[in-house]
């Protein structure tokens, strides 16, 4: 090699290693600013069936009884029901659904009545049955607000339509106003007894990442969910009871462990979750749990520390929550409370 190439080469050479040696700098210094790994080695942990919280009752699939099961209630939705001429086969009936079961922000369903069957044996249609009557329904108040003039038209003219489709006669449809008044009392009600409690983990001294908290709440049954930074802790039914949520950006994070987390919220949207598999006492005890493992504390969403009094409050404010949705007919974790407060 020539020596007019030979020095560009070496010096070239030079300057690379003193990069190299500064970038290697720098991330020392920064992982001296992250938390340490915890200090007891972690037990083999299996990758888990990633679940979220449902918004409505998830279909059965065990059993064709159980796919068949009712939806409409006289509590939460309008009904309609078809004159039928004659009876009609589940065939029939399935082919000539609406293509989709949404008018606006509002589910609707319809039901059959086996032939013979009791008066309150109302099913989901299916093939393989003799149906005597129909019906149609469409709920009246969601999370998304009630039911108004725009979507109730909407319905009377997909159920018109699907009438016409099965020969029978136009059904007595109940008055609009009667229905958009019936919609805003219970979105009325349903506002006032959402409930989303929200506690805030949040670090004392250091600093977490995502994989130091997510290390933690393994240990503790969480699993991961469907959206990052997102774990959810299943009950004892499997529906999620606790949601555990840190900031996205964290999670999705080039490099997760250099990504710094000040704090992480548990969620219990109280309507979903049954009264007796006790959520919130889950949440306490969770949330205890993680700020000892991660020297946290517990605090609102206003950055106000929760000691054991103001916890034991909410309690009692949520036990008040459980009487009033029960004496309305909508118990927490019910199929109608989750098809409201959602």
């Amino acid at each position: 090699m020539s020596e007019h190439l030979a020095l560009p080469l070496a010096l070239a050479l030079f300057g690379g290693a003193v990069l190299l040696g500064v970038w290697a700098y720098h991330q020392w210094r920064i992982r001296r600013l992250l938390p340490p790994a915890p200090r007891t080695e972690p037990a083999p942990v299996v990758a888990p069936e990633r679940v979220e919280p449902h918004l409505e009752p998830t279909p059965p699939t065990t059993s064709e009884e159980a796919t068949a099961r009712r939806v409409l209630s006289p509590t939460l939705d309008a009904i309609v029901e078809l004159a039928l001429e004659r009876v009609v086969s589940g065939e029939a009936v399935v082919a000539s659904l609406p293509a989709t079961r949404r008018v606006g922000t509002k589910p609707f369903a319809i039901e059959a009545l086996p032939e013979g069957a009791p008066p309150d044996a109302w099913e989901l249609p299916r093939a393989g049955q003799r149906y005597a009557r129909l019906r149609a329904g469409v709920q009246l108040a969601n999370r998304a607000g009630a039911l108004n003039e725009i979507e109730y038209s909407e319905f009377v003219h997909k159920v018109g339509q699907w009438a016409e489709h099965l020969v029978a006669a136009p059904p007595d449809f109940p008055d609009m106003l009667g229905v958009v008044q019936r919609a805003r009392e219970l979105d009325q009600f349903a506002a006032e007894h959402d409930a989303q409690l929200a506690v805030t983990l949040r670090a004392r001294r250091t600093a977490w990442n995502p994989g130091y908290v997510t290390q933690h709440a393994l240990r503790l049954g969480f699993v991961p969910g469907t959206l990052p930074g997102r774990m959810v802790w299943p009950g004892e039914d499997g529906t999620p009871c606790v949601v555990l949520q840190f900031e996205s950006q964290a999670a999705l994070a080039d490099d997760p462990s250099l990504a710094v987390l000040r704090e992480v919220r548990l969620v219990l949207d109280a309507p979903q979750i049954a009264q007796q598999a006790q959520p919130y006492a889950r949440l306490r005890e969770l949330a205890t749990a993680l700020a000892q493992a991660m020297d946290g504390w517990i605090g609102d969403d206003q950055g106000q520390a929760l000691d054991e009094r103001a916890l034991d409050a909410i309690g009692t404010e949520l036990q008040t929550l459980y009487e009033r949705l029960q004496a309305r007919g909508l118990p927490a974790g019910s199929p109608q409370a989750r098809r409201l407060f959602s």
